[in-house]
């Protein structure tokens, strides 16, 4: 095979357009992939056909489609330049929104699930109203507890805790107004009520922020 001449060795004609060239060589390639040698050989009559295609066009004995010979005359698409769209939200307050959230795994969410059910459990059945404190206490606790663990922040996680159990207890106490004000009948005592609505968001924010 290597006596051949060029285009005899990868077996097209000399008038071959570049694409049949790249064919025949791919095609050998897949057939001799075993054989080093003749793989050798189909990489240097390739070589050899590409600089004798280079020493032709340079030398203007050969057609090149226009794109190629006058590649300045292309007009080059420029990518379309984006429009800013301006954010309404400060970028500060969305980092600090992005630093507070947290996605908990399921095993965090399933202990901590399980002592906030137990307290409200307790909290809903027990007889005596004046234990709720200290079950509140308790929940304020694990809330804080949680939290620290996450990023060993002490203020940070107590200043998380006593938000959360201020506004459970404040929402709490509206929302049973108004369910009261529009004639359902709740069940619960309002200290009951507000306890079960605090521990609830208590859990939610020592589990899904940080």
């Amino acid at each position: 095979m290597s006596e051949l001449n060029p285009y005899e060795q990868l077996g097209v004609t000399e008038n071959a357009s570049f694409e049949e060239i790249q064919i025949a060589k791919q095609e050998l390639q897949t057939k001799y992939q075993n054989d080093s040698q003749v793989l050798e050989n189909i990489e240097i009559a390739y070589d050899i056909i590409i600089m004798q295609r280079l020493r032709l066009r340079q030398e203007g004995k050969i057609k090149v489609p226009e794109q190629i010979r006058y590649p300045e005359k292309i007009k080059t698409i420029e990518p379309k330049k984006s429009i800013a769209i301006s954010n309404p939200i400060n970028p500060k307050i969305s980092l600090w929104f992005n630093d507070l959230l947290d996605q908990p795994s399921l095993k965090n969410i399933s202990i901590s699930g399980v002592v906030f059910l137990v307290l409200i459990f307790v909290s809903i059945f027990s007889a005596d109203v004046s234990i709720l404190p200290l079950l509140l206490t308790v929940g304020v606790g694990t809330s804080f507890f949680i939290l620290y663990q996450k990023q060993k922040q002490f203020w940070r996680s107590i200043g998380i805790t006593f938000i959360a159990f201020i506004i459970g207890v404040c929402v709490a106490n509206i929302l049973l107004s108004l369910l009261i004000g529009s004639g359902f009948n709740v069940s619960l005592e309002s200290e009951k009520f507000a306890s079960l609505f605090t521990f609830c968001l208590l859990w939610l924010v020592s589990n899904f922020t940080r």
